[in-house]
């Protein structure tokens, strides 16, 4: 069976949707994030591949990682699509195409519970930074 899962062209290199959302998870985990889950999408959704939800104690930690995933992908060509809830202190959503990244505030992410929603699809969990 063939996946559904995008290609994203990186100047020579070629990174998948899965990578794409690993190497985001991964830029959480060095600016802290905490309880961070890769959520794959693909065989449900045709907005993303995949969700990569974690969550930070401040507004303060929630727009530097948000700011680092912005930095970190435009480095290996890739770009955000659009961020939104940056003044809010509550939820962050960064549109990285394939891949969308949900940054809670530790509290909005116990009453959303966007994992238990979507608790049908493969999930990998990379823990906190901290």
């Amino acid at each position: 069976m063939k996946s559904k899962e995008k290609t994203i062209k990186l100047k020579e290199k070629t990174m998948k949707s899965k990578d794409k959302a690993l190497f985001i998870a991964n830029i959480a985990l060095e600016k802290k994030g905490e309880d961070i889950v890769m959520l794959n999408m693909t065989k449900i959704s045709s907005i993303c591949d995949y969700f990569v939800i974690l969550s930070a104690p401040s507004n303060t930690r929630m727009n530097a990682i948000s700011e680092a995933i912005g930095k970190e992908l435009s480095k290996i060509g890739e770009k955000v699509r659009h961020r939104e809830g940056i003044r809010d202190d509550k939820w962050v959503l960064v549109d990285a195409t394939d891949v969308i990244v949900h940054i809670f505030h530790t509290e909005t992410r116990k009453f959303y519970d966007l994992e238990r929603l979507w608790n049908n699809v493969p999930q990998k969990n990379f823990g906190s930074g901290v």
